[in-house]
């Protein structure tokens, strides 16, 4: 069993997993209606590996013998002003979300929950991964800018990406 911090913690960070899959599903929702279809299937992966993420939180919970506590998913609101700017607002939120899986780990550390520490310690090296790709493509904006051959090829590019679970 885990102790009620970490539960509480835990069911936090299910709640900002399925938060992040409802804003990149926005965000892809938006690029398909601006015809931007590749990087809006990007977005669409992104959102499916979100709500595995939060499916594997919730699968950990219960196998902890701890009670989940699922709570209203706020609606996304964003607004951009570019394609970098949505990349730079996307990377600014996975940012937020290795900086909550890092309050996990400090707090696991602190209840001597080894266990859960050893679980989480997976999604810091993927957040770093995840921080590392939103950085690449805000880089490749800024360096071929936004022009209509720009963006035809990065669309090309981003629609490349195949999930590895979610709706393959």
């Amino acid at each position: 069993m885990i102790s009620d911090k970490v539960k509480e913690i835990l069911n936090e960070q299910i709640n900002k997993e399925f938060y992040s899959s409802y804003l990149y599903l926005a965000m892809s929702a938006h690029l398909y209606h601006m015809g931007l279809y590749g990087i809006a299937k990007w977005f669409e992966i992104q959102a499916g590996e979100e709500i595995e993420h939060g499916m594997q939180l919730f699968d950990y919970v219960i196998k902890r013998k701890a009670k989940i506590n699922l709570k209203q998913v706020e609606t996304p609101i964003f607004e951009f002003s570019s394609l970098r700017d949505l990349f730079e607002q996307s990377y600014e939120h996975e940012r937020k979300i290795t900086n909550a899986f890092n309050e996990i780990a400090n707090l696991t550390e602190n209840e001597c929950d080894r266990a859960t520490r050893k679980f989480i310690d997976e999604y810091l090296e993927e957040q770093i991964e995840e921080e590392n790709i939103f950085h690449m493509i805000i880089k490749k904006i800024k360096i071929f800018g936004e022009s209509e051959a720009s963006l035809y090829l990065l669309d090309k590019e981003l629609g490349k990406r195949k999930s590895t679970q979610y709706r393959k």
